[in-house]
C-alpha cells in the first residue's frame, strides 16, 4: 500500500477502523449518508486525510501499531514511499510506461476507493443489516471491495464473497500468493461481528 499509493500505513488503519465504529452515523469520516453519495465520491481523499492527520484518531484506532523505527524511516514519508513504487515501475517497464502505469493506477485506486465509500454505502443488496451495500460491478473493477456489505458483516474476513453467486477477483490473488507462500491468511473461517445478522 505504501509504495502503491503513499497511504501511511497506521494512519490507514486508523481511519478504516474508525469508519467500521461509527458507520454512517456522526463520528464516520466518510459517510455518504451524512455527506451525500456525491461529495464522497469526489472528494473522498480530502475527508480521509483530514481524519488521517487527526493525532486522536490514529491514537486511539491504531494503538495496537506503535510508531516503529521503521515507520520513522520509511513508512511516515508517504511521498518517499510512492516515489519508491514509481521508480520501481519505472526500472521494470522503462520510464515512460512506468509513468503511464502510476498514473492510471492512482487513478484508478483513488476512484475505485471513493466508489467504494461513496456508491457502496448508498446502493447495492443488503444480505446483511448494515448500512453498505453488495455491488458486483463494483467488486470486479475494485478486487472486490463492492462486496461492501459482507465486509462490513465479517470485517477481519481477507474473502469477501459469502455466496456462490459472488465474485471476488482479490480473494483469487490472495489465494495464488498463498500457494506461491508469499501471503498467509491469518484468518480463514467467516466471522461476522455481533451485530451482523441476515437481513430480513
Amino acid at each position: 500500500m505504501w509504495i502503491s499509493t503513499g497511504i501511511r500505513p497506521r494512519q490507514w488503519v486508523a481511519v478504516h477502523r474508525k469508519h467500521h465504529a461509527f458507520t454512517d452515523i456522526a463520528g464516520d469520516p466518510h459517510s455518504p449518508v451524512l455527506h451525500g453519495w456525491l461529495k464522497v465520491q469526489m472528494l473522498n481523499v480530502q475527508m480521509y486525510r483530514r481524519e488521517a492527520r487527526n493525532p486522536e484518531t490514529v491514537a486511539r484506532y491504531a494503538r495496537d501499531l506503535p510508531q516503529t523505527r521503521l515507520d520513522r524511516i520509511y513508512y511516515d514519508h508517504a511521498l518517499f514511499g510512492l516515489a519508491v513504487g514509481v521508480g520501481l515501475l519505472c526500472l521494470a517497464a522503462g520510464w515512460r510506461v512506468g509513468l503511464l502505469a502510476a498514473f492510471v493506477h492512482l487513478n484508478v485506486y483513488l476512484g475505485g476507493s471513493a466508489a467504494v465509500n461513496a456508491i457502496g454505502h448508498h446502493f447495492g443488496r443488503r444480505p446483511y443489516a448494515n448500512s453498505a451495500g453488495n455491488l458486483q460491478w463494483l467488486a470486479l473493477i475494485t478486487a472486490g471491495e463492492g462486496l461492501h456489505n459482507n465486509h462490513h458483516a465479517a470485517p477481519t474476513a481477507a474473502k469477501l464473497a459469502h455466496r456462490r453467486f459472488e465474485i471476488d477477483p482479490g480473494w483469487y490473488v490472495i489465494k495464488v500468493l498463498s500457494w506461491l507462500r508469499l501471503a498467509k491468511v491469518r484468518l480463514t473461517d467467516l466471522r461476522l461481528t455481533p451485530s451482523a445478522r441476515r437481513a430480513v
